[in-house]
């Protein structure tokens, strides 16, 4: 399956019941609330799919794995209404990841920032190159990573969200992501990352499903609140989105 748009791209395939996802967008693989709708659809199909074991999440390109949210979007929401539906793009995602009953891993190549840094945070497990720095950019221009800090505390600790998010100019690199739990494996090269990838996907996949399905319910105990607690972080984004210092702050990013 495959679609491409102005708005990002989105192609599928599946082989010997692995499902790769791949994402894409012009502006460093950044998100879209088109994308990130036709992402959570896409991970619902697949979870009722008996035909896939397990998913490979990753993106398009040479540089950055994903940049986060769309800034053309963010900078048009004009009202709570609008604010409410961008930013609920990400719970929807992290929410479809959090209950697909299929083990979804990624594969984060490059830099991430803010919502991408939750998209890696929502998988199961993650390869990453030494490239994959990651930042928490939120708080520079006036908002906060509501939506995305359970994904991130989960995995990496409040301790260390705070850290990250409170340093919204500063990169960590990927082995500090390593350390914290955000990545599970780091390689100095993408071919490296790619052949184990390739290997571990491929040994995964023939484990039972069913083992695999009630162990990630498992992994995600505690969890059960996200569909309420996300969208409530989403309308809490969306009216901070709306306030004179983010429009200020955002438009000296545009410039």
């Amino acid at each position: 399956m495959s679609t491409s748009h102005t708005s990002g791209s989105l192609y599928t395939s599946i082989t010997n019941k692995i499902a790769t996802i791949e994402f894409g967008h012009p502006a460093s693989n950044s998100f879209t609330s088109e994308l990130l709708g036709r992402l959570t659809k896409t991970l619902e199909e697949l979870s009722k799919n008996d035909d896939v074991s397990i998913i490979l999440l990753k993106s398009e390109g040479e540089r950055a794995f994903c940049a986060g949210a769309s800034f053309t979007e963010l900078t048009a929401v004009t009202n709570l209404e609008e604010g409410k539906i961008f930013f609920s793009g990400f719970a929807n995602v992290i929410n479809a990841m959090r209950t697909c009953n299929k083990i979804i891993v990624g594969r984060v190549h490059g830099k991430t920032v803010g919502g991408g840094v939750g998209i890696a945070a929502a998988c199961d497990y993650v390869f990453a190159t030494e490239a994959a720095s990651i930042k928490l950019s939120e708080l520079s221009i006036g908002i906060a990573p509501f939506v995305i800090a359970p994904a991130v505390a989960r995995k990496i600790g409040n301790p260390a969200l705070g850290e990250l998010s409170l340093a919204p100019t500063e990169w960590k690199n990927a082995y500090w992501a390593k350390e914290k739990g955000l990545y599970a494996r780091v390689f100095e090269s993408k071919d490296e990352m790619d052949k184990e990838i390739d290997f571990y996907t491929n040994q995964i996949s023939n484990y039972n499903p069913k083992a695999l399905q009630e162990w990630k319910k498992v992994l995600w105990e505690g969890t059960e609140n996200w569909n309420t607690l996300l969208q409530e972080r989403a309308i809490k984004t969306g009216e901070l989105a709306l306030s004179d210092f983010t429009k200020k702050a955002l438009s000296k990013f545009i410039k």
